[in-house]
């Protein structure tokens, strides 16, 4: 037990994982003495649960797109849009110069989010996104297997004026 003020509690998390793929996070509150530890279960207000699920493999984005949308239509009629978006970094080096970092990033999406992608995303139009990370392999026109990063666009929102 770690010394502390007199009349002051120390607070505790703590993971529990009885349940698959939730995280509850329990706050204990240790008194001085071991023996009186007590677990606040019962309190919801002190608990906050949510699906450990969710965390994995998201990405979330804004930026705005380096030029028109790609779209592929398929035989069963769904279609697939794909963009590049930039999303800018900003830092100051030691000498004081100020930097400008660009990222590009590779975007598909399938059925209504490429209908609206096609619909309303210009070139230069400002989005925000959430989706997962994925990669895959293709051969290139000299027959070499290349690897290519994309972010499957599971969540869409335009924002600007273009």
């Amino acid at each position: 037990m770690y010394k502390i003020l007199p009349n002051y509690k120390r607070l505790q998390t703590d993971i529990n994982t009885f349940l698959p793929n939730t995280v509850f996070f329990l706050m204990k509150i240790c008194n001085r003495k071991s023996s009186e530890r007590r677990t606040l279960l019962g309190f919801k207000s002190l608990i906050q649960k949510f699906n450990i699920m969710s965390l994995r493999n998201k990405v979330t984005l804004i930026g705005h797109t380096g030029k028109e949308v790609e779209i592929f239509n398929y035989e069963n009629g769904n279609k697939q849009a794909t963009v590049s978006i930039a999303t800018n970094d900003y830092y100051t080096k030691a000498n004081g110069e100020k930097v400008e970092e660009t990222q590009w990033h590779n975007l598909v999406a399938y059925g209504k989010t490429a209908e609206v992608m096609e619909k309303y995303m210009p070139k230069g139009k400002e989005i925000a996104i959430e989706g997962k990370l994925t990669y895959r392999s293709y051969d290139d026109k000299d027959g070499v297997k290349r690897m290519i990063t994309e972010i499957r666009v599971e969540e869409l929102v335009l924002l600007g004026s273009k």
